[in-house]
């Protein structure tokens, strides 16, 4: 009997995984013995790193040629309930009736979502995002509706929640985008960029300064309405544009499997992405909390991690069904690719990011990244010779890019 990878999830960690999987059960020349099957609501990628920019609806690559080219099935749909112990999914498809799912092995690639804290009144009714493609937008429309208005501080002023990465490449962004409008970016933390080295951030502060980007340190947001922001020092910020970027969590689907999770209910896995209570399920990207290195430093819900990830989850399901050694995911390099809109960009180097490259070179480096690297290859040779989970580590990689862009 035929055997199937479950695949929840076709975002960069979803593709690769099915990708990886595919590409072993092909050297192993198993390929009427284990079906491979993707879950998603589209067979397309949304290239969630690029949805700060402009054209936010535009930001999606198509896979149904690559998924048909390589034997991988795709359903159209979404998983809504897990049952590990009879090794079933349940799935609420876009169109027709809802249907239940065997597998053999499960790799949840489901991703994460913006976290919205209950404590901040108006949170969920009034602020924006660019966490996905419908709500990127959703806000990209409002931005352009903003011109119909009569002026007002309100109108003309744009409110970015959040001062960590996400929150920064929007705000240095929208500028140039909206030269008239009023940036701010507020910032519950006494540091914009506190994940980054000194060397780093004092680039990244440069780059809102000059931007003119209003910064607000230490200024949590205690709640939102439809004309402005409340902070907790009892300064009121006018505003019809308040964009959360303060944090994201795992998806939902990772509580209906019994695995202990960290603080934003990622699953915590062995090094072989597998979920100790159950052999059968893998997780993988931003649904994982993973060892990347042995020194402990665990990967981040970052595309640069979701690649890696996905393509090491998909080898070790496909290996485990096989009766094949699995392979222990390692990422121990790191590099940090951060755009600053008209300012460049930073290229920080390692866990303590600090400053590699800065400016017009790393501009054309994250370009070339966020145009070119993170897209599949639409031949499916191409595919399947990157879905090899041993690949150039990032010190490598940036030498090349570096080149590429001279």
């Amino acid at each position: 009997m035929q055997s199937r990878i479950v695949v929840a999830g076709a975002g960069f960690a979803g593709v690769w995984s099915a990708l990886s999987a595919k590409r072993l059960i092909g050297i192993q020349g198993k390929v009427d013995d284990i079906e491979v099957v993707v879950v998603a609501p589209e067979p397309s990628l949304v290239l969630r790193p690029r949805l700060y920019e402009a054209d936010a609806s535009g930001m999606t690559h198509p896979l149904g040629a690559l998924f048909k080219d390589a034997g991988i099935n795709f359903i159209r749909g979404t998983v809504e309930t897990i049952h590990t112990g009879e090794q079933t999914v349940n799935v609420r498809h876009v169109s027709g009736p809802a249907s239940t799912i065997k597998y053999d092995r499960l790799i949840l690639a489901v991703g994460s979502t913006v976290s919205r804290p209950s404590k901040v009144a108006g949170v969920q009714e009034h602020t924006f995002d660019i966490d996905a493609l419908d709500s990127a937008t959703k806000l990209e429309s409002h931005l352009q509706s903003l011109a119909s208005l009569a002026a007002s501080p309100g109108r003309d002023t744009i409110v970015v929640c959040g001062g960590g990465f996400t929150g920064i490449e929007l705000a240095t962004e929208l500028p140039k985008r909206f030269p008239n409008a009023h940036i701010v970016l507020v910032e519950n933390g006494t540091e914009v960029a506190s994940a980054f080295a000194p060397s780093s951030r004092d680039i990244i502060k440069r780059a809102l300064q000059d931007l003119k980007v209003e910064v607000k340190l230490g200024s949590a947001v205690t709640s939102i309405d439809g004309e402005g922001i409340l902070l907790a020092s009892g300064e009121r910020i006018e505003t019809k544009t308040p964009i959360w970027t303060a944090g994201v969590r795992a998806s939902p689907l990772t509580q209906q499997i019994s695995g202990s999770k960290d603080g934003i209910s990622r699953l915590h896995v062995n090094q072989n992405l597998c979920v100790p209570t159950d052999p059968h399920v893998f997780a993988t990207g931003d649904a994982a909390c993973a060892v990347a290195d042995t020194n402990g430093h665990h990967a981040l819900m970052s595309c640069q991690h979701a690649l890696v990830l996905g393509r090491f989850a998909g080898h070790n399901a496909a290996a485990d069904l096989l009766g094949e050694p699995m392979m222990p995911y390692s990422q121990a390099a790191y590099i940090c690719c951060l755009d600053l809109g008209g300012h460049g960009a930073v290229i920080a180097q390692g866990w303590e990011k600090e400053l590699k490259l800065q400016g017009d070179v790393a501009k054309g480096v994250k370009t070339l990244i966020n145009q070119q690297l993170i897209y599949p290859p639409h031949n499916v040779e191409e595919a399947m010779a990157a879905a090899d989970p041993i690949g150039l580590d990032s010190d490598q990689l940036l030498e090349q890019l570096v080149k590429v862009v001279g």
